[in-house]
């Protein structure tokens, strides 16, 4: 793969994983608007393996707490905060794992990889993030995630497969309709992406294990440390905005981007 391609995919991919744009709709728009072939599934969990060890190293000591209680449940101790956690992440990413392998066999994921379904996607879920970020309390921190909360984040983290939709977005902004401040519904946000990018990576690594070569494995470790280094950088700036402002920047570019799209979406249709 050109190096140009390796190095637009994987920082797109570090950058968007976790700010509320979309990072899967970004990366389906790469090639259809840039004329590029697709970057293949060997890239696709690179990249995803790249963007992991950024959220594992920035969230360390919530990962530390997480490693905790599974070590307690493990040893089958069920009680503490630690175990709580555990179980909650847990439990919040079974329905994005049950609907992805729906998607997946019923072949919907790849009915819409397409820049109208993007473009849709990125407009209404922006505009349900400002309303859900303007009209929800901030009472609540991490400390209060129940099993309510992690079902009902769970449900809407689920919505993510439709491309454009954006997987910290979503939940980021279930978490704010459930009144928790903009930094907690951020890092409860973050904190569920890890289980979920294990799990999609896992199913994806299992498909290319077989026809793995060695140009191919080299790409992918490119494209994952520019991934690593990319999302790190993209974890601090939302983590420092958000905590000064409100997620209206990240709404404003969704409505732009999904506006843009639409007209050249339907301006190619015409």
């Amino acid at each position: 793969m050109p190096m140009l391609q390796l190095f637009l995919l994987a920082v797109i991919q570090g950058i968007t994983e976790f700010l509320p744009v979309s990072s899967s709709g970004h990366l389906v728009l790469l090639p259809n608007l840039a004329g590029l072939p697709d970057q293949g599934l060997v890239i696709d969990v690179a990249v995803h393996v790249g963007t992991l060890g950024a959220v594992l190293l920035y969230f360390r000591a919530d990962v530390s707490r997480i490693l905790s209680g599974m070590v307690r449940m493990a040893s089958g101790r069920f009680d503490g905060p630690d175990v709580q956690l555990a179980l909650l992440l847990v439990l919040a990413t079974v329905p994005v794992i049950i609907a992805g392998l729906a998607f997946r066999l019923t072949g919907l994921s790849l009915m819409l990889r397409s820049v109208t379904v993007i473009a849709w996607a990125t407009l209404i879920f922006g505009l349900v993030l400002w309303w859900a970020d303007r009209t929800g309390s901030k009472a609540r921190t991490t400390g209060d995630w129940s099993l309510r909360d992690a079902i009902v984040m769970g449900l809407w983290q689920a919505i993510a497969l439709i491309p454009g939709t954006s997987r910290s977005g979503i939940t980021i902004t279930a978490a704010r309709r459930l009144g928790f401040a903009r930094p907690d519904a951020a890092r409860l946000a973050m904190l569920m992406s890890i289980p979920t990018i294990i799990a999609s990576g896992t199913l994806l690594g299992l498909e290319v294990a077989s026809s793995l070569d060695l140009p191919k494995a080299r790409d992918g470790c490119i494209a994952a440390a520019l991934a690593f280094v990319a999302a790190l950088g993209a974890l601090h700036f939302m983590m420092r905005l958000i905590e000064q402002v409100s997620f209206t920047p990240f709404v404003i570019y969704r409505v732009v981007l999904g506006l843009a799209l639409l007209a050249w979406s339907y301006g190619l249709a015409a």
